[in-house]
């Protein structure tokens, strides 16, 4: 039986027209989205929006983020860069049409260097373009060095509900070794005065840095731990390309003793109640990040904003579209309407391991009939790939949950090899 189509348009949600020549090229593109294809779709998956601001006081040299500095030649005025941001907005909505938003997450680069009268407009450029959902999470990184006491309850009081604070360390002689901008006791104060104003936040945490040892790794946690987070996101330091520290690699503990870092932070995360439900992110009930989960439930999201990723599904394909990535550059194309550099449909081969490679991220997994929710595929499509992860020891019963062992959990590369296109 096919399938019936999918409606452009959510008949409940806020009708929204289009009013510009960027958004008319968008919709008559349209009909070239809805093209009949090998896959089928019942429903459409929730919707994020994520906005990238990419500027930073300083360089990070481990980061790899599209950033660049804030005082560097050349950049933009908040003003202008909010008018590029609503254009490439304007021109994707056609895109979007009707489709309710479950998340924002404002994202960068140092998103909190933007003043709170500039996030306060950003949020009602949204709102004004997006039907939101009544309770939905509006996300917005911040870094304990842009920290100002009267900043984060401006931030809230715009609409910003969910922080999360680049702390990555409560060591000075870490955040030396990390090039960040902020110190310690900036980090603390910081994080008090989020507790105060928001009603969930995150604190990320860095472990296996220069010149740690075991001691320092769960010194670090404690004095986390300390504020009662509500969310709390531990990652292992990587040395990722084109970045100072690969071209300058620091001394870092080695792989047996980060495997141990990593044991010991998610006992203490979860012995302070956080559960740990993706593979570096620890909750308390009822504060798992909604964004976050949308993606790593295959889920829905448009980027906008220098260097952003958006993926969309459309009745038979999914679609994946990049942005300019240098700010100058996407501004002068986003007031053209053409802010999207790239855009690929993906190929049916690809999508059981894509789907996997988000999905078995969670602790939980995910139910077996999302698979075909969100790829459009059949369940044999990865039949043979379940059986052999189970085989091994690495999944569970693929009938039950789409779900790693703690055994595949800890070997989570050798579980996603397996559905590799061959």
């Amino acid at each position: 039986m096919n399938p019936k189509p999918i409606p452009i348009v959510d008949e409940g949600a806020a009708s929204i027209v289009p009013n510009d020549a960027a958004s008319q090229r968008a919709a008559q593109l349209l009909p070239h989205y809805m093209r009949p294809g090998t896959l089928q779709f019942r429903s459409l998956p929730l919707l994020s929006l994520y906005v990238h601001l990419p500027w930073c006081l300083k360089k990070c040299p481990y980061c790899d983020f599209n950033s660049h500095e804030w005082r560097a030649a050349g950049a933009i005025p908040e003003q202008d860069y909010l008018a590029a941001l609503r254009a490439d907005l304007d021109a994707t909505l056609p895109l979007v049409w009707g489709r309710r938003v479950t998340s924002v997450f404002i994202g960068g680069g140092t998103p909190s260097l933007f003043s709170p009268d500039a996030i306060d407009q950003l949020i009602t450029d949204v709102r004004a373009r997006l039907p939101l959902v009544a309770d939905v999470e509006i996300t917005l990184e911040a870094n304990p060095g842009t920290f100002e006491r009267d900043r984060f309850a401006a931030f809230a009081q715009a609409g910003v509900n969910r922080l999360s604070i680049g702390v990555q360390s409560f060591d000075d002689d870490r955040l030396r070794a990390l090039g960040r901008v902020h110190d310690a006791r900036q980090a603390h104060d910081a994080v008090a005065e989020a507790a105060r104003h928001f009603p969930t936040f995150n604190l990320d945490l860095m472990f296996a840095l220069p010149g740690q040892d075991m001691a320092g790794c769960k010194a670090d946690v404690h004095e986390a731990l300390a504020h009662q987070p509500p969310h709390l996101s531990l990652y292992q330091l990587t040395l990722e390309p084109n970045t100072l520290f690969a071209r300058q690699p620091p001394a870092l503990p080695d792989d047996d003793t980060a495997a141990d870092m990593q044991h010991a932070v998610a006992d203490l995360a979860e012995s302070a109640g956080l559960q740990r439900y993706e593979v570096s992110a620890y909750a308390a009930p009822g504060h798992r990040c909604r964004h976050n989960l949308n993606y790593w439930q295959f889920g829905d999201y448009v980027g906008i904003g220098a260097g952003a990723h958006s993926k969309l599904t459309f009745a038979h394909r999914i679609v994946r579209q990049t942005r300019w990535r240098h700010p100058q550059r996407y501004r002068d194309q986003a007031a053209q309407g053409l802010a999207v550099e790239t855009e690929v449909e993906v190929a049916r081969r690809d999508l059981p391991f894509e789907f996997m490679l988000n999905a078995l991220r969670l602790r939980e997994g995910v139910a077996p009939e999302l698979f075909t929710e969100r790829t459009g595929l059949p369940p044999s499509a990865i039949h043979g790939a379940l059986q052999r992860a189970q085989s091994q020891g690495l999944m569970v019963d693929p009938n039950t949950r789409l779900q790693t062992t703690a055994h595949g959990f800890d070997m989570l590369n050798n579980a996603l090899e397996l559905f590799l296109p061959e």
